[in-house]
């Protein structure tokens, strides 16, 4: 695994605003070393990203090419990209039963408050997307920032569940 990129999925119940920013802020941040992906346990029909999780993204100045809200069966069919490590990012997906993942990746829950939820103006949700998008970074910034060691799959599980209580 030293030499190859580190496939992360961050998984959430619809997979439209905490998935969506880990995804996209770990393509970002990761130079090569990290591939995420996102998906979800139970998107709607016609599920899309949040508008204004994407707005908060395209702020920062990082992509949102390619972003798409999908299910987690499609990470879970023996075509899909192997996965090194996977994350759930909401208390839901925490607590539901995952597909079985092909080559027992590690696993991890950095819980989230939902973004989306609750009422407020548009500047006030925003704020909130941001406020998630912050915390993201500073989780995934000491991610890939570990030494290659401790990135190896013994040790893996161990580290990034360490991660949580940062």
């Amino acid at each position: 695994m030293t030499t190859t990129t580190l496939n992360v999925l961050f998984l959430c119940t619809h997979n439209s605003a905490r998935s969506i920013l880990a995804e996209a802020l770990l393509n970002h941040l990761g130079q090569g070393r990290f591939q995420a992906y996102s998906a979800g346990s139970s998107p709607r029909d016609n599920q899309q990203p949040n508008p204004l999780g994407l707005q908060v993204l395209s702020n920062a100045g990082i992509s949102i090419a390619g972003l798409r809200s999908k299910s987690w069966d499609e990470f879970a069919s023996p075509d899909a990209p192997h996965m090194d490590l996977v994350i759930t990012v909401c208390d839901n997906a925490a607590g539901e039963v995952c597909p079985y993942w092909p080559g027992q990746p590690a696993t991890a829950h950095w819980g989230y408050a939902d973004p989306s939820e609750g009422a407020g103006s548009d500047a006030q949700k925003s704020e909130a997307f941001l406020q998630t998008l912050h915390a993201l970074r500073r989780r995934l910034e000491l991610l890939i920032s570990l030494p290659t060691a401790k990135l190896e799959k013994a040790l893996l599980q161990s580290t990034v569940r360490g991660l949580a209580q940062e």
